[in-house]
């Protein structure tokens, strides 16, 4: 109680201006225990007290930060200490005559002297107890590395009227949380707020490494090297220490590195198993610092060469403004990584010759052969320990030389390396006549094109369901939602209207589910199966000649609230394009977050149709009145309530969502082409601001559909679909009957289908919903 006080204490003065950003509450204080600050902030939250909600969840924030900034400072200095000479103590210990166990002594002794020397300095920087104090679980640290704690402050800033805060709130956890489709709706409502300014759409956690590299690039984009330089520089140092810093949390507890590691010889028992089972795991993960370092917020993948390539940039443009020393120091750096590569020979060449006569302490760059370095040391160690204790390791650089992988290792990481999970994909492409066969063949139909559809790279298809294969995904639907595992809103309130339920389902929750014997491992399969069958069509009607990958795929049910419906009108789905922002105003649709520019095709694959509403349709750009297809002219009007920001959460005391009236008036909507949804018909189309959809409200029934969203970037490809397909290929003892595909391409109408279950019991009724 008195630490909440405390707090509440160093709160602004209502109505003072608050500093931008996030910024510490009690600066050069000792940081507290970040577990305890969260769990006070979000009881506080529960309760409704946003200002002590706001304090405690900020100064866990900076606590978090705190403890990660010691325990590099600390390790820093310690390593720094006298009596780096014990790998030559070793070696004069470990020659003729020496004593027996003499270097064993001697490193013993060290171990001893280095743990004195972090425990000492992290008391000082900590307090008493140090980091053993403070020590932060692996659920809490995945907690702020997701950046949840930003999803509970924009909801507590918006109750206190700091609508700036609210959305750099947002903005930051959005920035980790891209598929989070509740903060994203959160988004777009905080950017029609009067008083939300465009700049309070900032990063508050944007790593410095990413934020000068951006810069760079976009200064090199524009011709401006000598402008470029200083923020290139930035960004190769800022990358850097960024591995340092997450190196240094790598020598926290064996417990914090033991999840997710395969068991190994610190499981064996013994001291000196034990001793390398934990340094195995530290050095595991160093090596995965490049990977997280060349990873954005939010995103699956690394950047490719993430390293090399700031080299290979640095070069390029000190020779743009005639800085050939420099340049030859970073294309040797660049060679140092890749000795073979042409183009960095012949760029040395060129510089050499433009040099003239030699030029003595040209070399590459230190920092980089520190690097380089140290990161095959650790490597060599890795490998000896895959060789001789039966360690695991995944070498994150494609520039490991190959005389570092022990010869009897190289055969099984190449077979390894040719079975990545990405089999799903078509081996090579297929001519368009080929998908053209495959279509017919498979009983699907060209029911309406771009042309009847009033617009331009719009599709319908019917016939990629069976009737018993939409009653099985039904059944899917209907098993998650009541395991309790409806992904995205948990069955709450839609976030485009007060008026209906929303429920989803990933790939990967569905296979979760499905081993832990809630769901059917049939249906879970089918659920796979069929998004698969969907990204093949999509790419075959649309792009033949380049390969398309899922990026998100989600079973979707929206539900009408009985009570509820009488004089609505709302949407079901507001008008919106799937990769930009559509600005109504201007019809111009901006290419930028929080929209998933990476996406490029889009579709919505129906499972029943006994509801109703809920068609589809498509406008014009300005998303506001044009021609209707053959419908005549329909008016819609905009709802006085609305949900601003509710997001959705893990834990019971999640937050519930607000309405108020909406500030200003939307004009009429009319529908340029319309789809009604049936069993097994197919909506394909571009993402982009040429499509702008959305949906009519459903006011009676439940509507299913699977949304799947394709993009032509492998770096974007859906993670969770190869898990969920990993999860699903594990033996199994029993097999539930997979439903029949049925030839006929007509979908069905409302009638209840029957699937014979395979043990011989009843028939067992499964309503179309």
């Amino acid at each position: 109680m008195l630490g909440l006080l405390r707090l509440l204490l160093l709160l602004p003065r209502p109505g003072s201006p608050e500093p931008p950003g996030l910024a510490s509450l009690s600066p050069g204080a000792p940081p507290q225990a970040p577990d305890l600050l969260y769990a006070d902030g979000l009881r506080a939250y529960a309760a409704g007290a946003w200002a002590p909600a706001v304090a405690l969840l900020r100064e866990a924030l900076r606590s978090q930060a705190a403890l990660g900034r010691a325990r590099l400072d600390c390790g820093a200095h310690c390593a720094a200490e006298p009596g780096a000479a014990l790998l030559d103590a070793l070696a004069l210990d470990s020659g003729p005559g020496a004593a027996q166990g003499a270097w064993e002594r001697l490193l013993l002794r060290a171990a001893l002297r280095r743990a004195e020397c972090l425990t000492q300095c992290t008391a000082r920087r900590l307090g008493p107890g140090g980091a053993a104090r403070l020590r932060v679980g692996s659920s809490l640290r995945d907690t702020f590395r997701r950046r949840e704690p930003y999803n509970y402050l924009q909801r507590a800033y918006y109750q206190l009227k700091k609508l700036d805060l609210a959305a750099s709130a947002a903005h930051t956890f959005f920035v980790a949380n891209p598929a989070h489709l509740q903060m994203r709706e959160d988004m777009a409502k905080y950017r029609r707020m009067p008083g939300v300014r465009p700049q309070s759409f900032r990063d508050l956690e944007t790593p410095p490494h990413w934020a000068a590299y951006d810069t760079g690039l976009e200064l090199l984009a524009r011709q401006e090297a000598e402008l470029a330089l200083p923020r290139l520089e930035e960004a190769l140092q800022e990358s850097l220490a960024q591995m340092e810093s997450c190196r240094a949390g790598c020598e926290g507890p064996e417990e914090q590195q033991r999840e997710g590691e395969e068991d190994g010889p610190g499981n064996q028992g013994g001291l000196y198993e034990a001793i390398a089972g934990h340094w195995i795991q530290v050095l595991q993960c160093r090596q995965r610092c490049v990977v997280d370092t060349a990873t954005r917020p939010g995103r699956s993948f690394p950047v490719p060469d993430f390293l090399p390539g700031q080299l290979r940039q640095l070069h390029e443009a000190h020779a743009q403004v005639g800085n050939l020393s420099q340049a030859v120091e970073n294309v040797l750096s660049v060679l140092l990584f890749y000795p073979e590569d042409e183009a960095a020979k012949k760029a040395l060449n060129e510089y050499q010759v433009q040099l003239g006569e030699p030029r003595s302490g040209l070399g590459p760059r230190e920092d980089i052969q520190r690097f380089i370095l140290r990161s095959l040391g650790e490597k060599r160690q890795l490998y000896y320990a895959m060789e001789h204790l039966g360690a695991s390791f995944r070498d994150p650089d494609p520039w490991t030389p190959a005389a570092f992988i022990p010869e009897a290792l190289r055969e099984k990481l190449r077979e390894d390396q040719e079975k990545r999970p990405w089999d799903h994909e078509p081996p090579q492409l297929k001519p368009l006549t080929h998908w053209k066969d495959v279509l017919l063949l498979e009983g699907v139909t060209l029911t309406q094109d771009a042309r009847q559809l009033n617009g331009s790279e719009r599709a319908v298809l019917d016939g990629l369901l069976s009737p018993a294969e939409c009653g099985a995904l039904l059944q899917l639907a209907r098993d998650a939602a009541e395991a309790g595992a409806r992904s995205g809103y948990r069955g709450r309130r839609s976030p485009h209207t007060p008026h209906e339920r929303f429920e989803g389902l990933t790939v990967l929750k569905a296979a979760q589910l499905a081993q832990a014997g809630a769901v059917g491992r049939q249906s879970a399969k089918l659920l796979l199966e069929v998004s698969e069958r969907v990204r093949a069509l999509t790419q075959a009607y649309f792009s033949p000649d380049r390969p398309l990958h899922l990026s998100f795929t989600h079973l979707v049910c929206r539900s009408a609230i009985e009570g509820e419906q009488e004089q609505r009108m709302d949407l079901s789905h507001p008008v919106h394009a799937d990769n930009c922002v559509l600005d109504p105003d201007t019809g111009e649709c901006w290419r930028e977050p929080p929209a998933y520019t990476y996406r490029d095709y889009s579709g919505l694959l129906y499972l029943n149709d006994d509801f109703q509403g809920g068609d589809l349709f498509f406008t014009e750009p300005n998303a506001l009145t044009v021609t209707s297809l053959n419908e005549g002219v329909k008016v819609l009007g905009k709802t006085a309530d609305f949900s601003v920001p509710a997001l959705s959460c893990s834990r019971e005391l999640g937050p519930s969502s607000l309405r108020g009236p909406i500030p200003e008036a939307e004009p009429a909507l009319t529908s340029q082409a319309q789809v009604h949804p049936r069993c097994g018909r197919l909506v394909a189309f571009s993402s982009g601001v040429e499509n702008p959809h959305g949906v009519w409200a459903v006011t009676r029934g439940r509507r299913c559909t699977l949304a799947l969203w394709h993009t032509w970037a492998p770096e974007h490809r859906e993670q969770e679909w190869t898990e969920a397909k990993e999860l699903l290929q594990e033996p199994e003892e029993e097999k539930e009957e997979m439903p029949s595909r049925d030839p006929s391409p007509e979908p069905p109408s409302r009638r209840l289908q029957r699937v014979q279950d395979k043990a011989g019991k009843p028939p067992r009724v499964r309503e179309e919903l």
